[in-house]
């Protein structure tokens, strides 16, 4: 009992380093506007991998001060009196999107430090010529809409997660780029991403960046993919080749 009564006392003056026990499942959009948030706000200080602090490593899940999401709202958006955390004018809503996309650093199993040895201008060269990525991802306004549009690619998505996108692109395929393969009545082939659907259509950018409508009545089955389009290049890109790219598309912030 007195030793019990010692760790919680421990834990309230915020002595201990804290392991972040997931409370909620947060949805891809709250990560996605997390990760902007932070990177425009927060990663001056504690750096785009969320370990720029001594003590604090937002990539382990471990913190000082915070054991649940709810106190990690209330620091976001409080400061930390006394540290050089200030305050913040952060709503409920904007503080939690950055608590989601803390807790998806968190919950990253991928290899840290990818893009560290890589130089994002020969990276665009390979994005641009050999990996020919362009004939399915734009970059502010060149490229094709096929693929997900990767201009602020960097801003939302860690090097780390950027290159298990590259090696393994079927790892893990967001609602809005999931591929969709549909079958007319007709026996015609429909395939490309899931644009739109409700109860009585789909809508579908098919491999030659059309718009395509089809009433669900005219079907003979429709299916969402699990295997995404984009090749893995686990075997099409040297070491170095994948740093170079990685660091380009990390680089990627968006337009001014």
């Amino acid at each position: 009992m007195v030793i019990r009564l010692v760790a919680v006392a421990v834990m309230t003056l915020g002595a201990a380093v804290a392991l972040l026990s997931q409370q909620r499942t947060y949805l891809p959009a709250e990560i996605e506007n997390g990760g902007r948030v932070y990177q425009a706000n927060c990663a001056g200080c504690h750096g785009p991998e969320g370990d720029g602090v001594a003590g604090i490593n937002f990539g382990t899940g471990r913190l000082r001060r915070a054991a649940s999401d709810d106190d990690l709202v209330r620091i976001i958006m409080g400061g930390i009196p006394g540290t050089a955390m200030p305050p913040s004018n952060f709503s409920d809503g904007q503080a939690g999107t950055i608590v989601a996309y803390l807790r998806s650093m968190a919950a990253g199993t991928i290899p840290r430090g990818a893009s560290a040895s890589g130089d994002a201008g020969r990276g665009r060269a390979i994005f641009d010529g050999k990996g020919q990525c362009l004939t399915c991802h734009a970059v502010g306004g060149s490229g094709s809409r096929v693929g997900p549009n990767l201009t602020d690619i960097g801003a939302v998505r860690r090097a780390a997660e950027i290159e298990r996108s590259i090696l393994e692109p079927d790892a893990e395929i967001r609602p809005e780029n999931r591929p969709v393969r549909a079958v007319t009545r007709r026996g015609a082939t429909i395939t490309g991403t899931l644009l739109n659907q409700d109860s009585f259509s789909l809508q579908v950018l098919d491999a030659k960046e059309g718009l395509v409508s089809v009433a669900k009545a005219d079907l003979r089955e429709y299916t969402l993919l699990k295997s995404s389009s984009m090749p893995a290049y686990r075997d099409k890109l040297s070491g170095q080749e994948l740093a170079d790219v990685v660091g380009y598309l990390a680089s990627l912030k968006g337009r001014p």
